[in-house]
């Protein structure tokens, strides 16, 4: 049924909400996880534009993701990380389009500021654009 999962990361302590509820659920399917991260920050969003060399945030942004990806290997779970590099919605979408997935699994902070309400957020244009299922869950406090 869900074979492969994908797990979009902030690189922030929220992560922890959608991978805690995760493992049971991959453990239970046999799932491979697909962790995705994208980096969005200046150097990221030009960084093939402008032939740029990796910044220091690109840099922590992918050993952030190696070490989730080698923690839940540790558990038994077959991982493969993703650095994607722009706009975090539109960069998970395309993931989505060209690649197979049978489930997105992330964690949400809701209405948190005006921004998100006039721009909406991540999770929102995410699960209003794909063809496959969405598991959201609200980060805890």
């Amino acid at each position: 049924m869900y074979d492969i999962i994908l797990i979009p990361l902030e690189n922030t302590p929220a992560d922890e909400t959608i991978l805690e509820h995760i493992r049971p659920l991959g453990r239970l399917v046999g799932a491979k996880f697909i962790l995705i991260h994208v980096a969005d920050g200046f150097g990221a969003r030009h960084y093939e534009q402008l032939n740029l060399a990796e910044s220091e945030e690109i840099q922590a942004d992918r050993a952030y993701l190696e070490s989730r990806a080698g923690a839940l290997r540790a558990e038994g779970f077959l991982v493969e990380s993703v650095l994607a590099m722009g706009d975090p919605p539109a960069e998970i979408i395309k993931f989505v389009e060209t690649h197979p997935v049978d489930l997105i699994a992330m964690s949400t902070h809701g209405h948190r500021l005006i921004g998100d309400l006039l721009h909406g957020s991540t999770a929102d244009k995410v699960r209003h654009r794909v063809g496959v299922p969405v598991l959201l869950l609200k980060v805890k406090p």
